[in-house]
């Protein structure tokens, strides 16, 4: 099955910027649409960003438009999420997420099927 595991978390300051990487294997991961998603503490997760399978199209939650940028690298089967002006609502566990041929909404947690362990990113005031 396709795996996937996520890097990069960490502790930042607000106003900072914080790179995650999510590397893929077992799996034609050009044919995976890929997706962030995030969870904070108490609350529901919630999708982030996404990117079409040939890295084309792009698509990112309201709050985090403008800020965050979310790109692929299909020969390092690799999804990244370069994260700027980060804020301490910003504090969650991220996780990224693959969708397979069939993947019928990208903004649903419901539309992916493989997804990795997470990583903490924390941004203090």
């Amino acid at each position: 099955q396709v795996q996937l595991v996520e890097s990069g978390g960490g502790l930042v300051q607000a106003g900072g910027s914080l790179r995650l990487s999510c590397a893929a294997s077992g799996g034609p991961f050009s044919r995976y649409v890929m997706g962030w998603f995030r969870q904070a503490q108490g609350k529901e997760r919630e999708f982030v960003a996404a990117i079409s399978r040939n890295g084309g199209s792009t698509f990112y939650e309201d709050s985090v438009k403008g800020r965050f940028s979310i790109s692929r690298d299909n020969a390092k089967y690799t999804v990244y999420l370069q994260m700027n002006s980060l804020k301490p609502e910003d504090t969650a566990v991220y996780y990224c997420a693959a969708c397979g041929e069939y993947c019928p909404g990208v903004y649903s947690a419901a539309s992916y099927g493989y997804w990795g362990q997470g990583t903490q990113v924390t941004v203090s005031s």
